[in-house]
Formats: C-alpha cells, sequence, structure tokens
C-alpha cells in the first residue's frame, strides 16, 4: 500500500514538471534549456592576472555574446578545467566575451593576489572576475564548480551546464550561440 503511494507520488510531481514545460514552452536552464527572458546586466570587478586588467566588465556584453565560467581556487575540477578553458578562448576569440569568476570573497577573506597566483599557476590568460556577493553566480543559477554559461547577444541563457568539459564542448555550445 505504502509503495503504492510513494509511486503515485512520484508519477505526480513528474506530470507536475512535464506541464510547466508544456505551460511554458521551456525546459529550464538549470535542465539544459535556454532562458526566455534576458539576463539583468551586472558589473563585476576583474582583477589584475594574466590576460586580464584591474577594472570592470558588464555581465552579458551589451553587444555580444557572453561565455561565463565559474570557478573557485579551493576547486580541483575547476583547475582540471583551465586547459580546455584556454583552448576554447583562443578559438573563439573576440567574438565573444570570454571571462572566469569567481565567488570567493576577494579583497575581504581572499587576496586578490591569491586569484591572481591561482590563475598564474593554472595558465588563465584570458578575463577574470570577482563576484564576492555572488549575484551573477544566482542569477544564472550556478549550483556546482566549476559551471559554464553562454549566453546570446541579447543576454539570454542558451547553455549551462556544471563540471568539468572538453574544448570542443566548449566551443560548440559557443559556436551554437554564434551560428543562431
Amino acid at each position: 500500500m505504502e509503495r503504492r503511494h510513494l509511486l503515485a507520488g512520484i508519477a505526480s510531481a513528474g506530470a507536475l514538471g512535464a506541464g510547466g514545460v508544456v505551460a511554458t514552452g521551456n525546459v529550464p536552464a538549470a535542465l539544459g534549456g535556454a532562458s526566455t527572458e534576458p539576463v539583468a546586466l551586472l558589473t563585476i570587478d576583474t582583477i589584475e592576472a594574466p590576460g586580464s586588467r584591474d577594472g570592470e566588465v558588464t555581465i552579458p556584453a551589451p553587444d555580444r555574446p557572453t561565455f561565463v565560467d565559474f570557478f573557485g581556487t579551493w576547486c580541483p575540477p575547476c583547475a582540471e578545467q583551465m586547459p580546455a578553458l584556454g583552448e576554447a578562448a583562443d578559438r573563439v576569440g573576440d567574438e565573444v566575451l570570454f571571462v572566469s569568476v569567481t565567488t570567493e570573497a576577494v579583497g575581504r577573506s581572499v587576496a586578490e593576489e591569491t586569484v591572481a597566483d591561482w590563475w598564474r599557476e593554472n595558465d588563465g590568460d584570458w578575463l577574470v572576475g570577482a563576484d564576492p556577493t555572488a549575484e551573477l553566480a544566482a542569477t544564472l543559477e550556478v549550483g556546482g564548480y566549476p559551471t559554464a554559461v553562454v549566453l546570446d547577444s541579447t543576454g539570454r541563457v542558451r547553455w549551462s551546464d556544471s563540471g568539468v568539459h572538453t574544448a570542443d564542448t566548449l566551443v560548440d555550445r559557443i559556436e551554437d550561440v554564434l551560428e543562431g
């Protein structure tokens, strides 16, 4: 009897979720779908490090697609992801704003130099920024590290996924947006 109730509950939850997809016409971004609403522009501080500069960057870029990689200096898979990110950044060039962002408390409990040192040690050579309040991470629904997000030129999330990816996968997802 109890097993039947459990299975009925699970089936109901699945039906409700599927109904939401049908009603909205969208698969949620967290499940690999695209966002229907543009993300609000956010400005974050950048870090002076190889390939980066001290200053600010607006995400998403108002004039071109944006690729954002979320990482932590404490995260072994994030370090493992760096070579593929470097290759992807080289392959897509300036057609895309390519930026990595840490949500660590840079400027408070984590020194900017700590992030810059980690960046150098892991051969980072593109724009790197800090999101110490995690506002950007929350906006883009980041749930794990590393997480890659591709936004189109209108600021809509077109792909988001956590975990380590190959350069080919990253470039393919970016090119899907460029062709798109």
